[in-house]
């Protein structure tokens, strides 16, 4: 077998990584095109046909081993299953913002998910903040503040986002490399499944299902749902074991960057004076805290802590 070039892995690992990242980028545009079938329908058909789709996947890769051997170990099985109910709240959370043209506040919380992916690992794992991360967290507080006085709402789209995409970060790296991308989609749809039915059930008798009822594109979009939830997922692992953290780092900030464009210019959604000074204030942040972070990846003989680079999913 031919040894793999490092450098051409290390390259090829942001390249996928970056794909990802462009791909969740635009996801709402994707999710946009599934109108009027509504958030609720579209995250129940999103876990059934995720499941479908892994489990096709698991087939052709052979790697059910795999998933029997997670299935084996009671810690792993239960960590899929919190994992699952943290990744069930931001998909749906994701798709009410998306759907109810709140697609630029869905971008600050993946914006702010970093922090409180730092944030985290103080109240949980107990590390220790340098003072730059002191700073930046204090800066993403005031801005907070800023859109809730100024603009005159609480953006509980936004923190819900990061909190429970953070927490599902933190999930994962309790799980470690002993499941794999595709085996865990698959538990974690798996454990919705029921969830899903009984969602889908509701949706039917209290306005009626959209599938299937508005056209032959719009139900081949909605079939699409689980590759469109598995791909980014299988791009980022695969990048994210051949890049170093400090590049997958840098990349988490191209998808909020991009969704924040896509609300903003594409579909027009408005920015007034007070939200524009909160994400500016919550840029600032990620710029000290992103700075922190490369410095502190550069220092020799140190071992990167969970906190210093915002997993996503």
């Amino acid at each position: 077998m031919t040894p793999l070039d490092p450098a051409r892995e290390r390259t090829l690992g942001g390249v996928y990584a970056l794909a990802a990242y462009v791909l969740w980028g635009f996801m709402p545009l994707y999710f946009l095109l599934l109108a009027p079938m509504g958030p609720f329908e579209v995250v129940a058909w999103r876990i059934l046909f995720s499941l479908v789709f892994c489990a096709l996947l698991l087939t052709v890769l052979r790697a059910w081993p795999k998933l029997r051997a997670i299935l084996r170990t009671p810690r792993l099985v239960l960590w899929t299953i919190v994992a699952g109910a943290l990744i069930y709240v931001n998909w749906q959370v994701f798709l009410i913002s998306t759907l109810t043209g709140h697609v630029i506040e869905g971008s600050l919380g993946y914006f702010i998910n970093p922090i409180v992916t730092v944030l985290l690992g103080v109240l949980v794992l107990g590390e220790r903040l340098r003072r730059a991360q002191w700073v930046a967290i204090g800066i993403a507080v005031v801005a907070v503040v800023v859109i809730v006085v100024g603009y005159g709402a609480f953006p509980w789209i936004a923190l819900t986002l990061a909190g429970s995409f953070g927490a599902y970060g933190l999930v994962k790296k309790q799980i470690g490399p002993s499941v794999d991308a595709a085996s865990g989609l698959t538990l974690e749809s798996l454990w919705l499944a029921p969830v899903a039915v009984v969602q889908l059930i509701v949706v039917a008798v209290t306005g009626g299902l959209a599938l299937g009822a508005v056209s032959g594109g719009h139900t081949a979009l909605v079939l699409l749902a689980g590759i469109v939830t598995a791909t980014p997922l299988l791009f980022f692992a695969a990048g994210a074991r051949r890049s170093s953290l400090t590049v997958v780092g840098l990349l988490q900030f191209v998808a909020p960057i991009l969704q924040f464009v896509t609300g903003a210019w594409i579909l027009g959604e408005p920015m007034p004076l007070e939200r524009w000074i909160g994400f500016a204030l919550v840029w600032l942040a990620l710029v000290v805290l992103t700075i922190d972070s490369v410095r502190a990846a550069r220092r020799p003989r140190r071992r990167p802590a969970a906190s210093d680079v915002a997993p996503v999913v």
